[in-house]
């Protein structure tokens, strides 16, 4: 159960969820892969060489023992770049009830920001061209009367976007008819 379930109240609604792009994985996956090949080379090399005096490197000799725990120390490193990347994606939270906005970032120090949906000035967008590829944006939210507060590297942040002018709006933005101005006909079809 993450901070939004934990946070709402009683009789409110969750209408969107949304947090970090899968891109933010990336660069952990690239640099957990950069010492996993390594790792298992220097475990698969010591396993081979087990029997022998080690692996000969220019004048000295590394023994199996030594080429087995470096081997094992950077697997373990790999694991845990891995697991830091994926704890990063899931510490970020965005949703949208139909009474207001939460967002929640961090894992060991946290930040959050409740906005009552009528308190909310604007939702900005900034997509890159690659983003608008692959779906990921930084959303800026403003409260009346409050600084802009930015998110980067969200997933789906148009529709974010759109989830929260959805309940701002209220029956404007689902596309119903406004009401005939007095002494006007209402519109027939």
């Amino acid at each position: 159960m993450g901070y939004v379930d934990r946070n709402l109240v009683p009789g409110e609604t969750l209408l969107y969820r949304t947090r970090h792009h899968w891109l933010v994985l990336l660069g952990p996956f690239i640099g957990g892969f950069s010492l996993l090949i390594p790792g298992v080379a220097l475990l698969a090399e010591a396993v081979s060489t087990r029997d022998t005096a080690g692996l000969v490197v220019g004048s000295s000799t590394i023994s199996p023992q030594v080429m087995a725990v470096a081997g094992a120390v950077l697997v373990l490193a790999a694991i845990i770049l891995w697991s830091y990347g994926v704890a990063k994606r899931n510490a970020t939270e965005m949703a949208v009830t139909d009474r207001r906005v939460l967002i929640k970032t961090g894992m060991t120090s946290r930040r959050t920001l409740d906005l009552m949906l009528s308190r909310v000035e604007s939702i900005g967008v900034e997509e890159s061209a690659m983003g608008r590829m692959l779906g990921y944006g930084s959303v800026i939210v403003r409260g009346t009367g409050g600084t802009p507060e930015p998110f980067v590297m969200i997933a789906h942040p148009q529709e974010f976007r759109r989830a929260v002018q959805g309940q701002i709006g209220g029956p404007q933005a689902s596309g119903s008819q406004a009401a005939p101005t007095p002494g006007q006909e209402p519109e027939r079809r």
